[in-house]
């Protein structure tokens, strides 16, 4: 039937592999639900009106067998009042009915194998639905699951690169105390070298100045001057 085609898709064939090209499989999944359901819903308006011909048909055939009856009463009660030509009437009357009736039980047994199969493909698709509503939560933990692993592994390149730029401030920090010690040395290199015994030499020619200069007052004091 036309109406189990997306059904019978997802039933017949592999699902995973169908799920497996879809980008969100969880928001698929609840496509193919919407449209499972949609299907049932029309399988169940079809089943009942399946079961509905089959009781029409089955009233018709208990009619066509009451009138059966009714008419070979009739002939009976006109036979014994000696109408034989009424009790040909009504016979002729029975034997229509009885081939009227024979083509009814033909579509009453039809109407209940169709009733039967509709309903068995019903209870069948029921089923199928609660099995998919089942799997439906399992792909979805699944996919939580995907996301989450997702998130921790751009959070662990994210550290991995953190690290690769720590290990390059590290480097560039080595390479920046390496530029000071240069600079430093290149300092003390420039420094104008202090001649140490041109030093001691100024400090005893001060002294030596110092003396003169005592004697010199000296001497003046002595003279008078």
């Amino acid at each position: 039937m036309g109406i189990l085609n997306r059904f019978k898709e997802i039933f017949t064939a592999n699902i995973n592999a169908v799920l497996e090209q879809a980008e969100d499989p969880a928001k698929m999944i609840d496509q193919y639900l919407i449209d499972a359901k949609n299907d049932l819903a029309d399988v169940k308006k079809q089943t009942a009106e399946v079961m509905a011909e089959e009781k029409r048909t089955q009233r018709l055939v208990e009619q066509n067998a009451a009138d059966i009856a009714k008419y070979t009463d009739f002939a009976k009660k006109a036979l014994q009042q000696g109408n034989e030509g009424d009790a040909k009437v009504f016979i002729a009357k029975k034997q229509q009915l009885e081939t009227e009736g024979a083509a009814l039980q033909v579509a009453a047994a039809a109407a209940h194998e169709s009733t039967v199969k509709m309903r068995q493909l019903h209870d069948k698709l029921s089923s199928d639905i609660a099995q998919l509503e089942a799997k439906k939560a399992a792909i979805k933990s699944k996919v939580n699951v995907a996301e989450t692993q997702q998130t921790i592994n751009k959070y662990a390149n994210s550290a991995e690169k953190f690290e690769q730029t720590a290990a390059a401030f590290e480097r560039m920090e080595a390479k920046a105390d390496k530029l000071l010690d240069e600079a430093s040395a290149m300092a003390e290199l420039n420094m104008v070298q202090v001649d140490e015994a041109q030093v001691i030499a100024e400090k005893y020619k001060n002294g030596e100045t110092a003396s003169v200069n005592d004697e010199l007052e000296a001497l003046k004091k002595e003279l008078g001057l």
